[in-house]
């Protein structure tokens, strides 16, 4: 079965453990993750980078989940955050999604909570002891 949509190419041999053949080989998987094409990751990387808002952050993450089936979480870290580092990003592993993308994604939101810090200070402020999380 081929997908009616364009896919993401195949990663060299070796390079990726992303089981896009297993995929493309079971005819009730979920194949929107292929829809990530190079093209359409390097437009998703530039819109990451620059996000204005924690408000925008979680509008992003609910969109990959649901048009890509991609799950995101960006939450302070299990010790103390004193900077942008400190905020755990992870990207759930899945058939079809590239090692690199799951490293390429959360590289993109750190480096756009390092440009703008009051998405770290809201991302605190929403896990305060008075916060709704």
């Amino acid at each position: 079965m081929s997908p009616t949509f364009p896919i993401r190419t195949e990663c060299p041999p070796g390079a990726c453990e992303c089981d896009r053949e297993r995929l493309l080989a079971d005819p009730e998987a979920d194949l929107r993750v292929l829809m990530l094409t190079k093209e359409e990751e390097k437009k998703l990387v530039a819109r990451l980078e620059n996000l204005a808002d924690l408000a925008e952050l979680r509008r992003f993450e609910e969109r990959l989940r649901a048009q890509l089936g991609i799950v995101i979480r960006v939450e302070p870290g299990a010790r103390e955050v004193r900077t942008a580092r400190g905020i755990a990003i992870e990207v759930e592993a899945r058939p079809g999604l590239c090692r690199k993308t799951r490293q390429t994604i959360p590289a993109a939101i750190r480096r756009s909570l390092e440009k703008n810090p009051e998405i770290v200070y809201a991302l605190l402020n929403a896990r305060d002891l008075l916060g709704d999380a």
